[in-house]
C-alpha cells in the first residue's frame, strides 16, 4: 500500500499543476499542504478575475451613454431646444464672469454695467462717454443724460468691482482700486455663487423637460421614455462639466 502511494503521488501532483497553470491566470508558487505533507501546489491567483470586473465596469459605463435622434422623439419632446436652454444657462455664466469678475480696470470693464433707470435698464455706455484719463482714474461724462448721472454712480458703486466713484456735475470720476489680495478671493467667492445659481438654473431646465417627458409618456414604450430621460440628463451632466470648467478656469484667473 505505501508502494502504491509513493507511485501516484507525483503523477497526481503533475496533474494538479497541470490543472491550475494558465497563460490566463497568474500563478504564484507556494509551499502548502496538498493532498499530502512536504508536497507543493500552484493555487491560482485572482488577478484575472480583478481584470475581467474593471472591463465589465467599463462596458457598463459606455452602455450608459445614449445619443437619440431627436427627430424620431419629437412627439414627446424637442431634445434641440432642451439643449438650447441648457447652453442658454452655461452662456449667461459666461457672461456673468465677464461683466462682474474682471480684475483689471479699464473703460471697457464698465461698458456693461447695467444702470437702472425710469425709463429702464441701460448698459453703462449707452447713457455716459466713458474713457480713461490716467491709469488711476477713469471718466465717465454723463451730460447726454444728466438725469441718470445717480443711477448710474449708484450702479458703480454696487458693481462687484470694488469701485468708489465721485460726482462732479455730469462727471463721474472713478478711481481705479488697487487689485489686492482681498479683492481677488472676494472675487472668487463670487464667481462660485455665479456658478452655483447656473447649476440651480441648469437643474430647473433638466426637471421642467423630464416633466414634460413624462406627461407624453402615452403611446410609447416605457424604454423609449426612459432613455429620453437619459438622454436628457446626459445633456444636463455635460453642460455641468463645462460649468465646472468655467469656474476653474475663471479661480485661477482671478487668483493669480
Amino acid at each position: 500500500m505505501a508502494m502504491s502511494v509513493s507511485l501516484l503521488r507525483p503523477v497526481l501532483c503533475q496533474a494538479l499543476v497541470r490543472q491550475v497553470r494558465s497563460p490566463l491566470v497568474s500563478i504564484t508558487r507556494v509551499s502548502a499542504p496538498c493532498l499530502w505533507p512536504n508536497t507543493t501546489c500552484f493555487p491560482a491567483a485572482c488577478s484575472r478575475f480583478y481584470a475581467t470586473k474593471k472591463a465589465k465596469a467599463k462596458a457598463k459605463g459606455q452602455a450608459a451613454k445614449v445619443n437619440i435622434n431627436s427627430a424620431l422623439v419629437e412627439d414627446i419632446i424637442s431634445l434641440d431646444e432642451v439643449k438650447e436652454d441648457m447652453t442658454a444657462v452655461l452662456n449667461a455664466l459666461k457672461e456673468d464672469f465677464t461683466r462682474n469678475l474682471s480684475i483689471r480696470t479699464s473703460p471697457g470693464a464698465l461698458d456693461h454695467i447695467v444702470v437702472t433707470t425710469q425709463d429702464g435698464k441701460f448698459p453703462l455706455n449707452q447713457l455716459g462717454q466713458i474713457s480713461m484719463k490716467s491709469p488711476q482714474l477713469i471718466m465717465v461724462n454723463m451730460s447726454s443724460f444728466p438725469e441718470a448721472t445717480a443711477a448710474a454712480t449708484r450702479a458703480l458703486r454696487e458693481s462687484s468691482m470694488n469701485l468708489n466713484p465721485e460726482v462732479d456735475g455730469t462727471i463721474i470720476r472713478v478711481p481705479v482700486p488697487k487689485v489686492t489680495r482681498e479683492h481677488r478671493e472676494n472675487l472668487t467667492k463670487l464667481a462660485k455663487q455665479f456658478s452655483n445659481k447656473a447649476k440651480d438654473s441648469l437643474r430647473r431646465v433638466r426637471t421642467n423637460a423630464i416633466t414634460q417627458v413624462k406627461k407624453a409618456k402615452d403611446g410609447h414604450s416605457e424604454d423609449t421614455v426612459r432613455l429620453v430621460e437619459k438622454q436628457i440628463q446626459q445633456m444636463a451632466d455635460n453642460i455641468t462639466v463645462d460649468i465646472d470648467k468655467q469656474l476653474a478656469a475663471k479661480t485661477k484667473e482671478l487668483l493669480g
